[in-house]
C-alpha cells in the first residue's frame, strides 16, 4: 500500500481544489498532476470519491462528473434555469440532449469511429440531421413509440411531438433569438449551452467545431453502453429499420 507524506497530501488537495472549483485548470498551473505520479494518484482518488474523473486534453486538465449522484453533476433544473428559455420543462431538456447526441454523431460517422471524421458542421446540416432522425421516429405508430419509451426510459413520443410542433417557417432567417419558437432558434440555444460548457466552438458562418474536451468525453463515455444505454445504436439504426420496413 502506498504511503503518502503530509506535503504530498496538501499538494494533491490544492490541485483537487482548483479542479473542483473551476472544473478545469491549465496544465502549467497543475503541472504536479502531470509530473508527480504519487500526487496524481491522490488527486484521482479524491475525484473518485465524488464520482468524477480527471483527464488532460490540449492545454488543460478537466474534472467531470461520471454519475448523477456526483455533487458536481449539473442538475436538470440548473440547466433549464441557466440556458433554456423561461417556462421550459423537462421535455425541452430531453430534446436538447437528443440534439447534442445527433450533433456529436455527425462528427463521428454515427459513432462508428473513434476519431472525428469531419472538422466542423454548419447549423443547417445539424438541423437537417435532427429532422431526419425525428421523421424516422415519427414513422412508428403510437404503440411502437410507447414500447420504445419504456425500453429506453426516454419519452420519444413527446420529443417527436415537440419537434414537429416547432415553427419551420422561420428556419432560414438568421440571428433568431431564443424567444422565437423555431427549430433553428432552439439549436442556437443548445449551441450556447455547448459553448458555455466548452464542448463546441463557433468558428463563424454558422459553423461549429468540437473542442478537445468534447472529443475526449465522447471517446471515453458517449460510446460506452454503460453511459448511453444503447440509445446511440437506436438513434443511428432508425434509417436502416425504416428501409427494412
Amino acid at each position: 500500500m502506498l504511503q503518502y507524506n503530509n506535503e504530498q497530501v496538501i499538494q494533491a488537495f490544492k490541485l483537487y481544489s482548483i479542479l473542483s472549483m473551476q472544473g478545469y485548470g491549465e496544465k502549467e498551473e497543475l503541472r504536479l498532476y502531470i509530473s508527480d505520479e504519487m500526487i496524481r494518484g491522490l488527486v484521482d482518488q479524491f475525484a473518485r470519491q465524488v464520482d468524477c474523473t480527471i483527464f488532460a486534453s490540449g492545454d488543460y486538465i478537466y474534472m467531470i462528473p461520471i454519475s448523477r449522484s456526483s455533487i458536481f453533476h449539473v442538475s436538470n433544473d440548473s440547466i433549464k434555469k441557466e440556458y433554456l428559455p423561461a417556462k421550459s420543462v423537462n421535455l425541452d431538456l430531453y430534446l436538447m440532449y437528443v440534439a447534442i447526441i445527433v450533433l456529436f454523431g455527425e462528427f463521428y460517422d454515427s459513432y462508428q469511429t473513434t476519431e472525428p471524421t469531419r472538422d466542423f458542421i454548419n447549423i443547417n446540416e445539424w438541423l437537417s440531421s435532427i429532422n431526419q432522425r425525428i421523421e424516422a421516429l415519427n414513422e412508428h405508430d403510437a404503440e411502437k413509440l410507447k414500447e420504445l419509451d419504456n425500453q429506453f426510459d426516454y419519452n420519444w413520443s413527446a420529443i417527436v411531438e415537440k419537434w414537429m410542433d416547432m415553427d419551420e417557417i422561420k428556419e432560414k432567417v438568421k440571428n433568431q433569438d431564443a424567444r422565437t419558437i423555431s427549430r433553428k432558434s432552439f439549436l442556437n440555444t443548445v449551441k450556447q449551452f455547448l459553448e458555455a460548457q466548452e464542448l463546441a466552438k463557433d468558428i463563424g458562418n454558422e459553423e461549429l467545431e468540437l473542442t478537445e474536451k468534447a472529443k475526449t468525453i465522447i471517446q471515453r463515455y458517449y460510446m460506452e453502453y454503460d453511459y448511453n444505454r444503447g440509445i446511440l445504436d437506436f438513434m443511428y439504426n432508425l434509417d436502416q429499420k425504416k428501409g427494412e420496413s
